[in-house]
């Protein structure tokens, strides 16, 4: 692993990194976050009674846009042609908690974590705009990477076994 940050240049300017240079692999990164609120509001979602609509529903779109577009939002991110996006929602009624995770995969050099996170960001956002009429005290939070395959760099998993198929493994 690098021991110098990469997006800077010998006389500490921001770049973007040079990866032409870079054979391309799979790549997938897994990103999890949560969203704590009421159990009331959970509730309501999850019996789908919120006036703006079926919140995972949007929230899952909301997600896979967001995953799309990071190198708009995110600084010196590469713009990258995704082959896949998937968001998915874990709600834990008794608890007032959705965890949210989304998988990013690519065939491409550079890896696909941002996007990941992004999307798990986004998503959380989204859940929140939705609900924020009857549940101002929501808590978005824990967004972390899980696990990223692919690159020189190799596997990472976050505190061991990797939650699904490695980019290599399908």
């Amino acid at each position: 692993m690098s021991e110098r940050f990469t997006h800077f240049d010998e006389e500490g300017k921001a770049v973007m990194v040079d990866v032409g240079a870079k054979g391309e692999t799979r790549r997938l990164a897994v990103a999890r976050g949560e969203i704590l609120m009421r159990e009331a509001t959970l509730r309501r979602i999850l019996d789908r009674d919120v006036e703006k609509g079926d919140v995972f529903a949007v929230a899952r779109v909301a997600g896979i846009m967001a995953a799309k577009q990071t190198a708009g939002l995110i600084p010196l991110c590469h713009p990258l042609m995704l082959s896949s996006v998937s968001v998915d929602f874990i709600p834990h009624p008794g608890a007032g908690r959705v965890e949210i995770e989304a998988r990013v995969k690519v065939e491409g050099k550079t890896g696909v974590e941002m996007e990941a996170l992004t999307a798990v960001s986004v998503a959380a956002l989204t859940i929140y705009d939705m609900c924020k009429a009857v549940d101002k005290e929501m808590v978005i939070g824990a967004v972390r990477l899980l696990e990223k395959h692919g690159g020189k760099s190799g596997s990472f998993v976050r505190g061991g076994a990797p939650s699904g198929a490695g980019a290599g493994q399908e």
